[in-house]
């Protein structure tokens, strides 16, 4: 048995949570969640607390059952709470701005580089090169930031670049002068 798995899910009072065999759908104020859950793994619902059971204990079994019971986790927490992912645009010229549903970046290329924000996502710049990413849904969350980070990511040398809030980048000395 999983040692992640068999740890219950605290649910806040705010979320709903519906399961029938194969469905599991989370609602909560921020949105609603839903995801397929594989026959081998069961849901029970108590009081206040979800845990995720393993109905057979094979080695697919043990494999998926932490992933799943931390999958509900990000879905709860989600749909609750919501996710944040903050974006700090560190060079000289690079700007961000949001327009009706794009995010428009100045990156230092002879253009500027325009992403389509998806539904789930809520995105804020403060201060020209701030950006402040918010969803229910993490993965989604993940990889748009993944997205626009790979424009520019952040470079060893000067730190140019488009980094995550906290990240820590690795600088390199350069070239010595004779």
């Amino acid at each position: 048995m999983s040692r992640i798995g068999k740890l219950p899910i605290k649910i806040p009072s705010d979320v709903d949570i519906n399961y029938n065999e194969l469905n599991l759908t989370v609602k909560g104020k921020y949105g609603t969640l839903k995801n397929q859950i594989p026959q081998i793994l069961g849901i029970e619902q108590n009081d206040g607390t979800l845990m995720v059971t393993l109905k057979n204990e094979t080695r697919n079994g043990k494999a998926i059952h932490g992933l799943y019971r931390t999958l509900i986790h990000n879905m709860v927490i989600g749909v609750s709470e919501q996710f944040e992912i903050i974006l700090n645009l560190t060079g000289v010229g690079y700007r961000a701005g949001v327009q009706q549903n794009l995010l428009i970046l100045n990156l230092g290329y002879s253009h500027t580089v325009d992403l389509p924000i998806p539904d789930e996502l809520t995105v804020e710049v403060k201060q020209n090169t701030t950006i402040q990413l918010k969803s229910h849904d993490k993965e989604k969350l993940g990889l748009f930031a993944a997205q626009v980070r790979s424009w520019r990511p952040p470079e060893p040398y000067k730190g140019k670049g488009i980094s995550y809030e906290g990240e820590v980048i690795q600088r390199k000395a350069g070239k010595s002068g004779k």
